[in-house]
């Protein structure tokens, strides 16, 4: 399969703002064809579409409202009726409260991994499909561990098992898919502004103290990061995108 972005069909859950919205960004001006901008925020969302199609032209960006958890089946057929192929899918939609431990398991997991397996059976080659690639965004908590978000944790340690067991090279072999996963660090988005640890009343204080000492990033970072990403990675592998540093696989 081709690592070129030029004309290719883009999906990216979460897209209105943050990282999918620079995802989209960075993929159109790489020539994706169109992106898909995913969100459950219907002003954002329209938005956000709106200001990539100002910048790219027109219909380069499309916004269909979705809830991640709950609109798979009626949106994903839609996207496939309407472009018929879809060549790359983001999986960007997720949570940081560990206070919301089954919708941290619903949105950061199960429903990654149900829009996953929905677009590998869309793209596999060995059923007449052409090929593809999926993107996880996972997070240097999939493979790091401090004490102040073990539902994050785990979520997130369940992204890296799953992109790197269904990426695998018996698997990406057989369809022609790749699946890789993205870790950003500590990324000044929406997620980041406020996030809930699982016992905010004796971690709280801590916590703060601790942010203040990791490495930090702006999102145009994990954008360049999902273009180097997608252009050079093979299947089951993941790379971590950390202080504005170059991508490194982990």
């Amino acid at each position: 399969m081709a690592r070129d972005l030029k004309n290719k069909v883009v999906v990216i859950t979460g897209g209105a703002v943050g990282i999918g919205y620079e995802i989209a960004d960075r993929y159109l001006q790489k020539g994706a064809k169109v992106t898909v901008l995913l969100d459950i925020d219907d002003r954002q969302g329209t938005e956000a579409a709106k200001s990539l199609c100002t910048k790219h032209g027109a219909n380069r960006a499309v916004f269909m409202k979705c809830d991640v958890t709950k609109d798979l089946e009626p949106v994903s057929n839609k996207i496939i009726e309407t472009y018929k192929t879809v060549d790359v899918l983001i999986n960007n939609a997720g949570i940081l409260n560990d206070q919301l431990g089954k919708k941290t398991i619903d949105i950061n997991v199960w429903a990654l991994i149900e829009w996953s397996m929905k677009f590998w059976e869309h793209m596999r080659t060995d059923k007449n499909g052409k090929g593809g690639t999926i993107i996880n965004l996972a997070s240097i908590y999939g493979f790091r561990v401090d004490q102040y978000f073990p539902i994050y944790h785990a979520s997130k340690f369940a992204v890296m098992g799953f992109t790197k067991s269904l990426g695998h090279a018996y698997n990406f072999n057989r369809s022609g898919i790749r699946v890789l996963g993205i870790c950003p660090g500590f990324t000044e988005t929406k997620l980041t502004a406020d996030p809930k640890t699982w016992d905010d009343q004796c971690l709280g204080n801590d916590f703060g103290v601790f942010v203040k000492k990791q490495l930090w990033q702006k999102v145009d970072s994990v954008g360049k990061a999902a273009v180097d990403v997608f252009e050079k990675a093979n299947s089951g592998t993941a790379w971590l995108i950390e202080g504005a540093k170059p991508i490194v696989e982990v």
